[in-house]
């Protein structure tokens, strides 16, 4: 007779269900399980196609299309992992599904919320069950056996809109709570669905929108407004409710509940620093909290009125011109119900990044864009987490990582498995706009920039070159190359670097967010800066001859840092914008105002938080 244990799948509305025990190979390959490691594609958006059915089998609901545009038939499908998400297999959905519900902790039947529109609703898994329903609005779907039915419904919502995460059961009352965001007579207001009676009614909170993005330096024309999208919802371990809000500004805003969702306080920025990105708060079993989002800042907008091709949806921000910064995702854990963070480590980079046929390759069936933004999770045994993110097929992913991985405190690279933890991408001037009908809208087709050469002592390795190539087709000229390391308030970073003669230079900033390689204004948002001249000198500090290795150290602490080349001197290095959240990125540019082949190499990096 096989043991049963209480495996925690604690995802997001789902309650811990009674599992047959993993067997021993599947417990062993979990608990060697420790950085991210890809397991699968999710056949859909990632954000709430995961669910967990009561024997274990876990589920990511979607859509398998057959053509390669937009309306082409397609089949509703799943993937299924009965082995902790180890593996996959896909199965064909017959007839009717709510797709991904979760199960009531009180009554065991399971419910979702779904949206109805008066169009209509393509490329939906669940059409079937939205086109039995009458009228609009968001409706809540139930059924006793699962997401194939069968399902009653009632009316959850007058208002239509996004629904991007499942309904979400409190532990301190009986209570549901769904996430939601809808237009009322004007911009997107985030807010929830509450209901006291296991689904049966519903009424509707909004919140006030978080304020529009304002046109100011670096920006020269107004980014994509979406106001208040796509919250998401954790309760904290004395019951108060946390939401995060994707917003157009530099941050994820937030906002808080005491009385179970009912009221909340106005929203406010946040220390997550997100633009046009889709937050995920998550309770682990153990009480800690995990934070998934893309740690980021776009290029400075356009001036969308000189800019061509863009039509006045687009210039006027009503759409985007182009998404640069969700290339990236990253994760942070909590142990005191966000009061303090650790990690803001990146989980995973865009594979197709530097992709020269970003805008085109992999077709437009089921989505545009090429991003790794919108994720959900579910918590496996031995504490593992299952992430789904990304949004088209060849950039989703479904990852299994350990959480206490973000906690490390150190790392270093060589380049002997090359550039597939750097962001080196260079941005080819492209057709801007959201409305060409073409895979990879709102984006720059792209180009790898710095890039590994030879190692200049003729050992058999190779070293970064961060140089500039002048090129006519280039968005900006200067390569760059960005490294993530575990955030810390206090550390250091040592880089083995060389100017071959000739060179004029380099940008080294230390920041607590992801900037573009090619970013032009890094420099005033980072913490650390110091300048590489031509001379050889950093920050005017005769430190470099050229054609020979140094050692550069930096170490920082909450409010200043120093640095030295070698064993020399000291020198203090003022903090240049503040953080919360500590430093937790190197970023590196090319300092050439113009071709600059022979640029700076680097040899190797390495971090650790400070002792």
């Amino acid at each position: 007779m096989k043991r049963t244990i209480i495996a925690l799948f604690a995802v997001i509305g789902f309650p811990s269900v009674v599992l047959a025990e993993p067997d021993p190979q599947t417990l062993q390959a979990l608990r060697k399980i420790q950085a991210p490691q890809i397991v699968g594609v999710p056949p859909q958006n990632a954000c709430r196609g995961l669910m967990v059915m009561p024997d274990g089998e876990i589920r990511h609901y979607g859509f398998r299309y057959d053509g390669i545009k937009k309306g082409d038939a397609g089949q509703p499908v799943y993937l299924s992992s009965r082995d902790c998400g180890l593996s996959w297999r896909e199965i064909p959905v017959e007839g009717a599904t709510a797709t991904a519900m979760a199960r009531s902790p009180w009554s065991g039947d399971f419910l979702t919320v779904l949206c109805k529109t008066g169009r209509p609703s393509h490329g939906s898994p669940a059409l079937a069950v939205l086109q039995s329903i009458d009228g609009t609005g968001l409706f809540a779907i139930r059924s006793p056996q699962g997401p194939e039915g069968p399902f009653t419904h009632v009316r959850a919502g007058v208002h239509t809109g996004f629904t991007a995460r499942l309904p979400l059961p409190l532990r301190s009352r009986k209570r549901w709570v769904q996430p939601i965001q809808c237009s009322v007579d004007g911009p997107t207001q985030p807010g929830v669905l509450l209901s006291d009676d296991d689904g049966a009614t519903w009424r509707e909170v909004l919140l006030p929108s978080p304020p529009p993005h304002r046109v100011e330096w670096p920006d020269e024309g107004v980014r994509w407004q979406n106001y208040g999208c796509e919250p998401t919802v954790v309760e904290l371990s004395g019951g108060r409710l946390w939401m995060l809000i994707r917003t157009s500004q530099n941050n994820h805003y937030e906002a808080f509940s005491d009385d179970g969702g009912d009221s909340w306080t106005t929203p406010a920025p946040s220390r997550f620093s997100a633009t046009i990105t889709m937050p995920l708060l998550f309770r682990m079993s153990d009480g800690r909290l995990l934070a998934v989002w893309n740690n980021s800042t776009p290029l400075p907008e356009l001036n969308h009125e000189t800019q061509p091709g863009l039509n006045a949806s687009e210039r006027e921000g009503r759409s985007e011109d182009f998404f640069t910064n969700r290339d990236v995702l990253h994760a942070a854990v909590s142990a005191d119900d966000g009061k303090t963070w650790r990690g803001f480590r990146e989980l995973y980079l865009n594979d197709r990044r530097n992709d020269a046929d970003f805008r085109t390759s992999g077709g437009n069936a089921d989505s545009l864009d090429k991003s790794i933004h919108q994720s959900q999770a579910l918590e496996l045994p031995e504490g593992k987490i299952l992430l789904a993110f990304g949004q088209h097929p060849l950039c989703r992913r479904l990852i299994l990582f350990d959480p206490d991985w973000l906690l490390e405190d150190q790392r270093k690279d060589d380049f002997a498995f090359g550039l597939g933890g750097w962001s080196v991408q260079q941005y080819l001037k492209s057709v801007a706009g959201n409305f060409r009908g073409v895979s990879g809208h709102c984006a720059y087709n792209r180009r790898p920039g710095a890039s590994l050469v030879p190692h200049p002592d003729g050992l058999p390795r190779e070293v970064l070159q961060v140089a500039r190539h002048p090129d006519p087709w280039l968005v900006y000229e200067p390569e760059g190359a960005v490294w993530n390391f575990p955030c810390w308030q206090s550390g250091s970073l040592k880089l083995r670097l060389r100017m071959p003669k000739g060179s004029q230079g380099m940008q080294i900033c230390l920041v607590d967010r992801w900037f573009n390689p090619v970013d032009p204004v890094v420099s005033h948002f980072a913490q650390h800066v110091l300048q590489l001249d031509v001379a050889g000198r950093i920050n005017d500090v005769p430190c470099l001859e050229p054609d020979t290795w140094a050692d550069l150290e930096i170490r920082w602490d909450e409010e200043k840092a120093r640095f030295r080349v070698g064993g020399d001197a000291w020198h203090d290095l003022p903090r240049v914008f503040p953080t919360r959240n500590g430093i937790s990125y190197l970023h590196l540019q090319s300092a050439a105002a113009e071709a600059d082949p022979s640029g700076v190499l680097i040899e190797s990096v390495a971090a650790a938080a400070a002792e």
